[in-house]
């Protein structure tokens, strides 16, 4: 068997593959009303089509654990029962497809507020227009968003207990993993990088002191979660940028998030600032995955750029990553795990919905 369609098992859970949907964005929830933050037919539809694709997990897009968490007010969120009910719906779709479900809890910090990609507009998005203010470790603006607030002490314990509480909803729910997003410039991310964090108290200057509030989500969910559920934690391994981190920083960041309860790493890069420099390609992200595996002693996942199933598997052959995750090829092919498994000669039997069968074997021609 191939390693990409081997099992992998992370405390009590076994995935059935290691190629996993990474988190997308939709910009999709409602952004009033009573069911703010919800998701809805839009995300259950895009969701459950790739576990019928062959998914080993599906991780729901970035959700706000308060309101002024999302990224825009189109995101969701989990900060109420309302939203915890309506992901059950969602989560159940996923588990009647064959997959196991997992979902991204957010804080966007000084990237909250901002106009969708599809809105027409840019920039933060003003209260007039269902926008509030943003909050951040220091009163430091992302380029051409608005100033953030300085989260104070009894902000940053508000914000852990946000995470810990929004992760009993998220099992309530039946998702089966919880990743913490402590990359692509948002609040943990914020709080990592010398870029973004000015602080002189416990939670600036050196890297421990910047790593305490991750750390401290990670040791709260834990707790709430138990020991039997696996928690990944996403990390941009380099802001790609001056003075910024690099990846021998988030390498010893996992290491501490690993011995605080974290069971993988999720590393991409970037999204701090807007004078990053990076090169993108197939599999730019990889050696960042790599990096932080060697570095860390930890398991990882690696993003960027991988379309093929012969791509994906030889990451994993060639010890980059313990997992493969993809987002956009999953947009262009919602079967994207059927067409791997067939590239790679695989035939796992779990894998082809039955409804599919018919379809199991290309016609010769």
């Amino acid at each position: 068997m191939s390693l990409l369609f081997s099992p992998l098992t992370l405390r009590e859970t076994t995935f059935r593959n290691r190629l996993w949907v990474a988190p997308m964005c939709q910009y999709s929830a409602a952004s009033e009303g009573p069911a703010v933050g919800a998701p809805n037919d839009w995300h259950l539809v895009h969701l459950a089509q790739f576990a019928s694709g062959g998914a080993g997990l599906v991780i729901a897009e970035a959700t706000g654990v308060v309101p002024e968490g999302r990224i825009s007010p189109q995101c969701p969120g989990l900060w109420n029962d309302t939203q915890r009910d309506a992901w059950r719906t969602v989560v159940d779709a996923i588990h009647h497809r064959g997959s196991l479900a997992g979902i991204q809890l957010a804080h966007a910090g000084r990237k909250a507020s901002t106009w969708w990609p599809f809105s027409g507009h840019d920039g933060s998005v003003a209260a007039g227009d269902g926008g509030w203010t943003t909050v951040a470790p220091s009163p430091v603006a992302y380029e051409g968003l608005a100033e953030p607030v300085a989260l104070d002490a009894d902000g940053i314990a508000a914000v852990v207990d946000a995470f810990r509480a929004a992760a009993r909803r998220a099992l309530d729910a039946g998702f089966d993993v919880l990743e913490i997003h402590g990359a692509h410039g948002y609040l943990i991310h914020q709080f990592l990088s010398p870029l973004s964090n000015t602080r002189d108290d416990q939670w600036g200057g050196s890297l421990e002191n910047r790593a305490r509030l991750v750390l401290d989500i990670v040791r709260a969910v834990r707790a709430e979660a138990g020991d039997a559920v696996p928690l990944l934690v996403r990390f941009s391994a380099s802001d790609a940028a001056p003075g910024g981190l690099e990846p021998e920083d988030v390498a010893a960041v996992s290491r501490w998030a690993m011995e605080a309860g974290a069971d993988l790493i999720d590393v991409s890069s970037a999204g701090l600032v807007a004078h990053q420099q990076l090169t993108v390609g197939p599999g730019y992200q990889v050696p960042f995955a790599s990096r932080v595996r060697e570095l860390a002693d930890a398991p990882v996942s690696a993003v960027g750029i991988i379309t093929s199933g012969t791509q994906a598997e030889q990451i994993l052959q060639e010890g980059h990553a313990d997992v493969i995750l993809a987002a956009r090829e999953w947009l262009r092919d919602p079967h994207f795990g059927l067409r791997a498994a067939a590239e790679l000669g695989e035939d796992p039997a779990d894998l082809w919905p039955p409804q599919y069968w018919r379809a199991h074997r290309a016609p010769a021609r």
